[in-house]
């Protein structure tokens, strides 16, 4: 049999291993499934004859070595800056790897020894990124090979509550990692191009500065540019495209009521609050609020962030509970951010029953023959469950799919790789509809930034 080895057995790998052991007969396929936690990698075997749980820890360098020297290709679940070890190994031992993360600079240093070895490294084939760059390479390469030529591409993706279980006044929970939710956007300013203009916008002004999306059933969207959407510029082929913004979707009012956390200072991760284990939510609250003799908190932070007791902004914020002097944050040695997050894990959790929901949007603009065009190209996707969810379908199916075409001897290009080629993404793309997660493309009016176009 062959045998595949999947180190990490975290949330986004439910759909993945179901993926592949679904599979393992026709395809003869042998799982190893390794993770700290050998429990988490039993649950998720589901005791299938071709599955085998491992405690495995990576950073034990003889057991990492032997496990991949036994397999016949690797998938890494890990952290991305987990995965450097790992692909090292896979080149001295001549293994295929495949993984959701960025490529990073470590990573893209061994595309001259994969290439040597005839090895696939294939990277960043999840969600986001992963499915955004497969769907619109897809029309992005339909546009050049009608003659077309792009003059504008912007693409969103958010993780999301789906409508049914959409039950705050936020219109949001916690479906990936909460700590990238409450650093989102440090770290530089967002640059982008509109217009043939570069463009930033920096931290505290980024939560007001938001487009609108509309996705005929789910309602209306708000997007919030992602900090480098000039990155893949080159990759894509749109070094000459006038417009160029890559952005995260929230439902709408989301990015006005975050900007009040920003305005604070609770999303700081930079320094750390002194005894920050023994205070009350509404003492971290009240830390960045002035001294004033008479005034309570709320009137304090009201005055400060000029919202009235009869705002939805206000009802957004004590919800929260976050005036509570009883719930003590529990946290040595915490950051601002690290507090946050705490204080919205305990509202923003999914719940057993509630479900997660995926939202991608393109919008592609082009010339031809001297006319303007534009393509809008959208996605949605709800989850099953809390193991299913729509996060563990999007990122792991795209992952266990390229697996098992670079096993196969479909995916055959060499070297470190993101899915931007036809070999990976038609076949891929074509494969996802089966799970219902497919995009339906509908040709617009092009209108770009002049608003008088849609009214003529």
């Amino acid at each position: 049999m062959r045998n595949v080895l999947i180190i990490g057995a975290g949330r986004s790998a439910s759909s993945l291993i179901k993926y592949l052991l679904d599979k393992s007969e026709s395809e003869n396929l042998h799982l190893t499934i390794g993770d700290l936690s050998l429990e988490l990698a039993q649950r998720k075997t589901k005791n299938h004859k071709n599955a085998t749980a491992i405690a495995l820890d990576i950073f034990d360098t003889n057991q990492r070595k032997s496990e991949i020297q036994k397999a016949d290709i690797v998938i890494s679940m890990l952290p991305a800056h987990m995965h450097i070890e790992v692909v090292k190994d896979c080149v001295v031992y001549k293994k295929h790897m495949v993984t959701a993360s960025y490529i990073s600079d470590a990573m893209q240093e061994l595309d001259a020894a994969a290439k040597e070895n005839n090895l696939v490294f294939m990277n960043e084939i999840g969600l986001d990124p992963g499915i955004d760059h497969m769907s619109a390479m897809k029309v992005i390469d339909e546009i050049r090979d009608k003659g077309g030529k792009m003059i504008l591409f912007e693409s969103f993706c958010g993780g999301l509550v789906a409508p049914e279980s959409d039950n705050n006044l936020w219109n949001y929970k916690f479906t990936w990692a909460p700590r990238n939710v409450v650093l989102a956007g440090q770290g530089g300013a967002a640059k982008f191009i509109q217009e043939g203009t570069y463009k930033y916008i920096p931290y505290h002004k980024l939560f007001r500065r938001t487009e609108f999306l509309e996705v005929e059933g789910y309602g209306r969207f708000e997007g919030y540019a992602n900090r480098d959407s000039l990155k893949y510029r080159s990759i894509y082929g749109l070094d000459d495209v006038l417009t160029l913004y890559r952005g995260t979707i929230r439902k709408v009012g989301y990015s006005k009521a975050w900007n009040m956390f920003v305005q604070l200072g609770m999303t700081d991760d930079s320094y750390i609050i002194d005894d920050s284990e023994t205070i009350s939510y509404r003492e971290f609250v009240n830390l960045f609020l002035p001294y004033h003799p008479t005034d309570s908190v709320e009137i304090k932070l009201r005055l400060s962030l000029g919202i009235e007791q009869d705002d939805i902004m206000w009802d957004k914020l004590l919800e929260l509970d976050l005036f509570n002097k009883n719930k003590i944050v529990g946290l040595k040695d915490a950051t601002p951010a690290q507090i946050l997050e705490k204080i919205l894990t305990d509202s923003w959790t999914l719940q057993p029953q509630d479900k997660d929901m995926i939202v991608m949007y393109h919008k592609f603009g082009y010339e031809l023959n001297g006319k303007q065009h534009q393509i809008d190209s959208k996605m949605v996707c709800i989850g099953d469950d809390q193991t299913y969810t729509a996060m563990a379908k999007t990122v792991g199916l795209p992952v266990a799919m390229a697996t098992l075409q670079i096993l196969n001897g479909k995916i055959t290009t060499p070297g470190v790789q993101l899915p931007i080629k036809e070999e990976v993404y038609l076949p891929i793309l074509k494969e996802l509809e089966e799970f219902g997660i497919h995009f339906k493309e509908t040709e617009m009016p092009y209108v770009g930034y002049n608003p008088d176009k849609a009214r003529n």
